[in-house]
């Protein structure tokens, strides 16, 4: 049997993903183990990459250029992100917890400023530039141009609820209902298509894996789990009809 770091990472992502599908058979432990593994190691690698590409070189590389070299010069503003970060983590220490909404209320307003200002530009403005009719394309731009058209505006019909929905605004609002239903489907089954391709992904790698080169990592993982879970739920079902 031949080990090396590229057969263990392949064993590891065998039984991750296998301990992953084990949720099919139910909650388990090997779900439960790959879930919080999942989440811890997440945790940890967002923090580094935050730590060591946001806050080293763009916070502390500004206040204490002299020590770290990350091409800046010292600018004594940026000791008010530092206090307002200090301030976050206080929110572990229960008597000092309240600081932590002075950071909380400047991110939160913060945010919605610019949020507000790329809202209007990408979700108003530019929708109503999208929506407009160019008459100098081809008339087939323009009847796809022109079917846009009818749909915002039967769209924003259909969540005009100030008048009632009868006659001609009703059956407005129906064919916008049908532009809704349309879009609806099409955004589910593009995102049904992506997660297939994930699947299938993964599937390529079992049966990648599964061969001699890799020690039969994946029929070997897929029997002892099966074994392990077997036996975990005859002994539940024993238990429970020694219980009753």
């Amino acid at each position: 049997m031949i080990l090396n770091f590229e057969i263990i990472g392949a064993w590891l992502v065998v039984l991750m993903t296998l301990s992953i599908f084990s949720y099919l058979y139910g909650d388990n432990f090997f779900y439960k183990s790959a879930e919080h593994i999942f989440v811890g190691v997440s945790a940890g690698y967002i923090f580094a990459i935050t730590f060591w590409d946001q806050i080293y070189p763009n916070l502390l590389g500004r206040l204490f250029p002299s020590f770290i070299d990350a091409g800046y010069d010292f600018d004594i503003s940026y000791i008010i992100p530092l206090i307002l970060g200090i301030f976050m983590i206080l929110r572990l220490v229960p008597n000092l917890s309240w600081l932590a909404r002075i950071s909380i209320a400047y991110i939160v307003g913060m945010a919605a400023g610019l949020k507000f200002y790329v809202f209007i530009n990408s979700n108003i403005l530019f929708q109503i530039k999208s929506s407009a009719i160019d008459f100098s394309l081809s008339y087939f731009e323009i009847f796809n141009q022109l079917i846009i058209l009818i749909g915002v505006i039967c769209g924003l019909i259909y969540f005009f609820f100030s008048k009632e929905h009868n006659g001609t605004i009703g059956k407005i609002s129906k064919l916008g209902v049908y532009f809704l239903m349309i879009k609806f489907g099409a955004s589910f089954g593009f995102a049904v298509m992506g997660r297939i391709s994930l699947l299938i992904g993964r599937f390529d790698e079992l049966i990648e894996y599964s061969s001699v080169n890799y020690n039969y990592a994946t029929p070997i993982i897929f029997i002892i789990m099966v074994i392990t879970l077997g036996y975990w739920s005859f002994r539940d079902n024993k238990k429970i009809l020694d219980n009753n």
